[in-house]
């Protein structure tokens, strides 16, 4: 390993560890630690492998194969997005929206994810996905999630047109100015076509937006993860292309995460 590394046998406790991942400037250091101890399983010359690994700036899902997310096991491939903490406040509420024998929607779903929480907590609803990478379809297919590739809902089995009841989606929203400050695993290892959302990010949001129309039953739900003002930006094309009851979801610390709203049907002219 690199000089800035302890030795190993000092490494495999716990504390050098955390250490070294405070220094590098990781984010969550004792959780890095206890995933990577876990996944070398008592193997120091494996531990050693992981550690370098993940100071390169890899995604420790990618290391590990998997993450935890709304308290369930992902498989997440390395090359497919990783999910985000912050995406567990729109599945639970995409869970509250689906009726039980309900139709959903997963967009850009990546693993699977949120499609993989939807279809545990309603077993009797029918939840479909879709990717534009190949591998992110196959890793979701792993995740037991209905998934189809090509472009949002390009691919999508066209007898749902109409009775789905919830869309929710994850798309890319960062803009383009904004593409710098992404965290180094973004920047180095993930595609940018997992985060560019346009000038001001609502490029394909307003295409979901627009396309979610053809498959949402009139009530029906549209969930979509966003940022900063683009909550605002799009409050005027929502209400021209029939949507309203516009909820903004915030987190903990009062940011905007994501936007609820309700399709009635296309406004008359």
């Amino acid at each position: 390993m690199a000089e800035s590394t302890p030795d190993m046998a000092e490494s495999t406790h716990r504390e050098a560890l955390v250490t070294l991942f405070s220094t590098g400037g990781f984010v969550a250091p004792e959780e890095e630690t206890d995933d990577l101890i876990a996944h070398a399983a008592g193997d120091d010359e494996l531990l050693t492998a992981l550690v370098e690994r993940r100071l390169t700036g890899e995604p420790l899902a990618w290391i590990t194969g998997q993450l935890r997310f709304c308290d369930m096991e992902i498989r997440v491939d390395p090359g497919v997005y990783v999910p985000r903490r912050q995406s567990q406040a729109l599945a639970h509420r995409a869970v509250t929206c689906l009726p039980p024998r309900g139709a959903a929607i997963d967009l850009c779903t990546g693993t699977g994810a949120i499609a993989k929480v939807l279809s545990t907590a309603h077993p009797g609803a029918r939840v479909v996905a879709s990717d534009v990478d190949e591998r992110a379809v196959a890793c979701a297919r792993s995740n037991g999630v209905e998934a189809f590739c090509g472009d949002l809902f390009t691919p999508l089995p066209r007898s749902l047109q109409g009775d789905v009841d919830v869309v929710i989606g994850v798309v890319p929203y960062v803009p383009t100015p904004a593409l710098a400050l992404l965290q180094r695993d973004a920047l180095a290892f993930e595609s940018p076509l997992s985060y560019h959302g346009g000038p001001d990010g609502t490029d394909i949001l307003r295409r979901v937006l627009r396309g979610s129309r053809r498959f949402l039953r009139p009530g029906g739900v549209i969930l979509l993860e966003v940022g900063g003002e683009q909550a605002d930006i799009l409050l005027d094309d929502m209400a021209q292309l029939g949507y309203d009851d516009l909820v903004v979801l915030f987190d903990d610390e009062d940011d905007v995460r994501g936007i609820e709203a309700v399709w009635r049907s296309a406004p008359s002219r």
